[in-house]
């Protein structure tokens, strides 16, 4: 399975956020970080903080905020939310297949998106960025860097 570039920015953006500590970056700063267009940056922003996910505050001393919510979210939940929950193949396109009615593939490919989905349910974004990877993030980003008793004990989980 392949995911979408918004779910994968979408991952890439919680997981920056995870390890920003107090900082705000913007949607600006984050989209020049990850090398996206803006405006891809913005509509994945949008709908990351639509989910709940992230804040986003505007002006002066604004920018994006990772909530509790989305430290804690189900890296499962945040792919199914933008990969939608449609079959992996269109088997009732403009041309429906001729073996829909007896076709054992479909009933198999949807078995194992599910188990691709079930895999990262038990994942949260802050498992995502333990040690080594949120050191590593820093190191990559605009993201100021943690102190090393910071890096020793994880990213900010406040």
């Amino acid at each position: 399975m392949r995911l979408l570039r918004s779910t994968d920015l979408a991952l890439r953006v919680l997981m920056r956020l995870a390890v920003t500590g107090e900082s705000s970056p913007t949607t600006r700063e984050v989209a020049a970080d990850m090398d996206v267009p803006y405006t891809h940056a913005a509509k994945v922003v949008a709908e990351l903080q639509h989910l709940g996910l992230i804040t986003a505050r505007r002006g002066r001393g604004g920018g994006l905020a990772l909530m509790e919510a989305g430290r804690t979210a189900s890296v499962g939940a945040v792919v199914r939310a933008f990969e939608g929950d449609g079959d992996v193949v269109d088997c009732e396109g403009s041309t429906p297949c001729p073996l829909n009615s007896a076709c054992r593939l479909r009933g198999a490919l949807r078995r194992a998106q599910e188990a691709f989905f079930a895999s990262l349910d038990p994942l949260t974004v802050q498992d995502m960025v333990a040690a080594p990877t949120g050191p590593l993030l820093l190191g990559i980003t605009g993201a100021p860097q943690l102190s090393r008793a910071s890096q020793r004990s994880g990213p900010n989980t406040s």
